[in-house]
C-alpha cells in the first residue's frame, strides 16, 4: 500500500533530463516521460487485460528505522505499507508507474516472495501509459484531466467506491480497524472474526462401532521392512500423499508386515502403479476413519480401522484463527472485491474466485502453491454455460499442479488414470484461445487450500470443490436463491458426502470490505 496514499511520486520538477533511461521489459513496457507527471511506464505493444506485466522485488525498512530516517527523504513518496507496518520500496519498474483516477494496472502485495505484482486491468493499447491507483489523500497536484483528489463526499460510483480503492492506506495500516492490531499470532476469538463460519456438522464423538465415519483408500503391503523408508520417500514424490488423511499414521503394522497408506480412492480411482523394481504386492482397498479421534473411546474403535491420530478437542470446537491470519483472509477479500471491478470492465459477470498462497509455510510446502491464483467468471465471452468463475479456478490450479510436477526420474511415480482438459487463463479466455489437454490425475485437488470467491457458489460449484477436496471456502455474498454453501442448500453438510469443507460469510462492510456494493441478479448461479 502506498505511503501516504500514495507510491511511486508524480512530480517532474526535480527531472531535468531530456531521454528517460532505456529498459528491457519482456512483457512489453519502456520507460519515457508523461505530461505533467515525469517519467512512467508505457506500452510498446498492445497488450491484453489481466497480463502480468512487471514482478518487482523491494526493498524492506523496519517502522522504526522508516520514521527516524526514510520518511524524511525522497523515499517517502515511493515506499508501499507491508506487513507489520514495515515500508517497502519497488525496485524494477514498481517505482515508476504514475497515478491516474481510472488505473489500467492493479497491484498485489505478495509477502511471501517479497515483491509486488503488477497486472493489467484491461487491453493496454501501443503507445498508452500504464498508471496505478495511488489512493485517496493525494500528496501532490494531479496532473490535468486526473480531476481533483478523491474525497469522502464523492458521488457513489456504484460499487461504494471500491472500483477505485486498491489498498486503503489507513485500514491497511490498522488504524481504523483494531482487530488487525496486536501480536499477531494472538488467536482471535470467534465472534470477533471478519466472517461468520458456518458449522456443518456437530462433532459426533462416534463412541460406538457403527457410528464411525469410514472412506476407502488404496494400501499396499510392505513385506520388507528396509523398503518401507524407500517408498515413503517415493510417496512425497508421487503425487498421491494428501493432507486429507493427515489424520492417520502412515504405516499400519500386523505382525512382521508393514501397511503403506498411499491415496484416497476419491481422488485416485485406479490401483496407483508402484516402483517395479521393488516387487511389491498389488495395491487394495480398505475403509479408514474420515477424521481423528476426539475421545478414547473412538480412538480405539477407530484404531481397529487403521492406526488414528488423536486429537481431543471441545465439542464443535473449530479451527483457531490468528490475528495475523486474520489479516491475510482480509488482504485476500479485498483482492477479490478489486478484481470483481476489473471482471466487470473485461465484460464478465462481476464474479471472482481467488486462491491466495496459503497463509502457514506447512501447508504452502504440502499443497506446493508458491503463488495466488485468480478466476473470473467467463460464460459471457465463451458462450459457455460451465464457464463459472470457481470452476475455472480449479482448472488453472489442476494444470499448474500437472505441469509443474517435479519428481525425481531415479524414483518412478504413476500414471495419472485420467485426462483433464485444462483451463484458459483469463488472458487466454479473453483471446478466445483453447489450451491443451494435459494429465492431472491428483493433481486436480485443491487439497489444503482456501478459496476465497465474490458469491456464494452454485449447487454445480459447491459439488466440484467437494470433489476437489478444498479445505474451505470464505465467500462476500451470499446468494439466497441458488447457492449451494448454505442458500437453498448446503453441498458439504449432506449425509452420503466423501468430504466436507469449511465455510464462512464475510460481515457486510467489515474491515472496509463493502459487501453490498457487489449484489448481483438474486437468480444468477455463481
Amino acid at each position: 500500500m502506498p505511503s501516504r496514499e500514495g507510491s511511486p511520486a508524480a512530480g517532474s520538477s526535480r527531472l531535468t533530463t531530456p531521454k528517460a533511461p532505456q529498459h528491457l521489459n519482456s512483457t512489453g513496457c519502456y520507460i519515457s516521460y508523461s505530461e505533467g507527471k515525469g517519467r512512467g511506464v508505457f506500452a510498446s505493444r498492445e497488450i491484453p487485460a489481466h497480463t502480468p506485466v512487471e514482478i518487482s522485488p523491494v526493498l524492506l525498512f523496519e517502522k522504526e528505522e522508516y520514521q527516524e530516517h526514510g520518511r524524511h527523504t525522497v523515499l517517502d513518496h515511493y515506499t508501499f505499507v507491508w506487513r507489520d507496518g514495515r515500508m517497502a520500496l519497488a525496485l524494477g519498474l514498481g517505482s515508476l508507474f504514475n497515478h491516474s483516477r481510472d488505473p489500467n494496472i492493479s497491484y498485489i502485495l505478495d509477502h511471501d516472495t517479497e515483491s509486488i505484482r503488477y497486472t493489467t486491468t484491461r487491453t493496454i493499447h501501443t503507445g498508452e501509459e500504464m498508471c496505478i491507483f495511488y489512493g485517496h489523500k493525494l500528496w501532490f497536484e494531479p496532473a490535468e484531466g486526473e480531476g481533483s483528489n478523491i474525497g469522502v463526499d464523492d458521488p457513489d460510483d456504484g460499487w461504494g467506491g471500491l472500483s477505485r480503492l486498491q489498498d486503503d492506506t489507513t485500514l491497511s495500516q490498522g488504524q481504523d480497524w483494531p482487530l488487525l492490531e496486536g501480536d499477531p499470532e494472538e488467536i482471535i476469538a470467534d465472534e470477533q472474526l471478519p466472517f461468520t463460519r458456518i458449522k456443518l456438522i456437530d462433532d459426533e464423538e462416534e463412541d460406538l462401532l457403527e457410528a464411525v465415519r469410514l472412506e476407502r483408500v488404496w494400501v499396499v503391503d510392505i513385506p520388507e521392512q528396509r523398503h518401507i523408508t524407500t517408498m515413503l520417500k517415493w510417496l512425497k514424490q508421487s503425487g498421491l500423499d494428501t493432507p486429507t488423511l493427515s489424520h492417520l499414521k502412515r504405516i499400519r503394522k500386523l505382525g512382521t508386515t508393514s501397511t503403506l497408506l498411499l491415496t484416497p480412492v476419491s481422488a485416485w480411482p485406479t490401483a496407483p502403479a508402484l516402483p517395479e523394481d521393488l516387487h511389491l504386492p498389488e495395491p487394495y482397498v480398505v475403509d479408514v476413519p474420515r477424521s481423528a479421534a476426539l475421545t478414547q473411546i473412538s480412538l480405539k474403535l477407530k484404531s481397529n480401522f487403521w492406526p488414528t491420530i488423536y486429537a481431543p478437542r471441545k465439542k464443535g470446537e473449530l479451527e483457531p484463527w490468528s490475528r495475523g491470519k486474520v489479516r491475510w483472509a482480509w488482504e485476500a477479500a479485498k483482492t477479490v472485491v478489486r478484481e470483481v471491478q476489473n471482471a466487470k470492465d473485461a465484460g464478465e459477470l462481476p464474479i471472482v474466485a481467488y486462491v491466495p498462497v496459503p497463509y502457514d509455510e506447512e501447508t504452502k510446502q504440502a499443497t506446493q502453491i508458491t503463488q495466488p491464483f485468480i478466476s473470473y467468471d467467463t460464460r459471457q465471452s465463451l458462450s459457455h454455460p460451465l464457464r463459472h468463475a470457481a470452476l475455472n479456478l480449479v482448472r488453472r490450479i489442476a494444470d499448474h499442479r500437472a505441469s509443474s510436477n517435479t519428481a525425481s526420474e531415479a524414483i518412478p511415480v504413476p500414471t495419472p488414470p485420467v485426462d483433464v482438459p485444462a483451463a484458459p487463463s483469463p488472458v487466454e479466455t479473453l483471446k478466445a484461445n483453447s489450451g491443451a489437454s494435459r494429465q492431472n490425475g491428483s493433481h486436480y485437488l485443491l487439497t489444503g487450500l482456501t478459496l476465497f470467491v465474490s458469491h456464494e457458489p452454485c449447487i454445480m460449484c459447491s459439488m466440484a470443490l467437494l470433489h476437489s477436496r478444498v479445505k474451505e471456502i470464505i465467500y462476500l455474498v451470499p446468494m439466497e436463491k441458488t447457492g449451494g454453501c448454505g442458500g437453498v442448500a448446503c453441498v458439504p453438510k449432506l449425509e452420503g458426502v466423501n468430504h466436507r469443507y469449511g465455510i464462512s460469510r464475510w460481515k457486510p462492510r467489515e474491515g472496509g470490505i463493502m459487501v453490498d456494493s457487489l449484489q448481483i441478479d438474486a437468480a444468477t448461479d455463481a
